[in-house]
């Protein structure tokens, strides 16, 4: 029998993996639980399968439950799951938050039912093309061992490419995507900042970094970080440095300051590839 999967919270997530599950064969999707009936209904017509509920009570037993909700609502909508009946003793519930260990969902336990975190890392904006493209995802998980056991395979199924990590260092592990992404957005607002303080076109200072920020990125996954740096630290240019931490001060204490903070995390990058050579 193919085992069945109830997703509570069928957001973009839930949508892509439940469709990509339905149409495997590897989940038989069952109940989806959201916050109206209307975009429950939406996400059953997305994934092809499944029947929209209204009520924690409507849930039928199942083998897995997927919670979709938001981060802030995971464990409160875990607890409902409990007092609703319809977990067995073997049941497993995972969410596929980055930031949250799988221990909030500890309100399934009395139940004997385990718990686990499958993290795809990836932007899930556009279900279409996400469905299109997951296979080769690279997803963090953790949790119990009968859970983490169970749910690989459904992972490996569709096309993900599992990466184990510790849950005691889940924000940790989070805040890798934030500084590989989110910061690296705000290094290079700062960059175009500087160059129009220079008068340079904001237009114009686009243009300009294209090359040196895709030819670092390309260096940093080809040659690793290490090999990759650049500049006046990997030099050990140290006047061009302490010259451009007293222009950007003098300019705007809040750069200068970043200049500098960034400028001894550097410095220990450089240190490693000295030694590596």
């Amino acid at each position: 029998m193919v085992p069945t999967l109830n997703i509570i919270g069928c957001g973009n997530v839930g949508k892509v993996l439940g469709r990509l599950w339905a149409s495997s064969g590897t989940f038989q999707v069952q109940d989806i639980l959201n916050r109206s009936r209307g975009s429950a209904e939406a996400a059953t017509g997305f994934i092809g399968a499944g029947a929209a509920v209204d009520r924690w009570e409507d849930l039928r037993p199942a083998d897995f439950f997927m919670i979709g909700t938001p981060d802030a609502e995971v464990e409160a909508a875990c607890a409902a799951l409990a007092r609703s009946g319809a977990l067995r003793a073997d049941a497993i519930v995972f969410h596929c938050s980055g930031a949250l260990p799988s221990q909030v969902l500890a309100a399934v336990k009395p139940a004997g039912a385990a718990m686990a975190s499958v993290h795809p890392i990836r932007s899930f904006a556009g279900a279409e093309a996400v469905v299109a493209g997951f296979s080769g995802t690279y997803c963090g998980i953790e949790g119990d061992g009968v859970a983490v056991e169970r749910l690989s395979p459904a992972f490996t199924a569709i096309g993900a490419r599992l990466v184990n990590i510790d849950p005691a260092y889940k924000s940790v592990y989070h805040s890798a995507a934030v500084f590989s992404s989110n910061y690296l957005v705000t290094l290079l607002d700062v960059a175009l900042d500087a160059y129009a303080r220079a008068g340079v076109p904001r237009g114009d200072a686009l243009k300009l970094m294209e090359p040196l920020v895709r030819g670092t990125v390309d260096n940093v996954f080809r040659l690793g970080t290490e090999d990759a740096l650049t500049g006046p630290i990997a030099r050990g240019d140290l006047g061009t440095v302490v010259r451009q931490y007293r222009a950007l001060s003098a300019w705007n204490k809040g750069v200068g300051a970043l200049y500098k903070r960034l400028g001894k995390f550097t410095a220990a990058i450089a240190a490693r590839k000295r030694r590596a050579s």
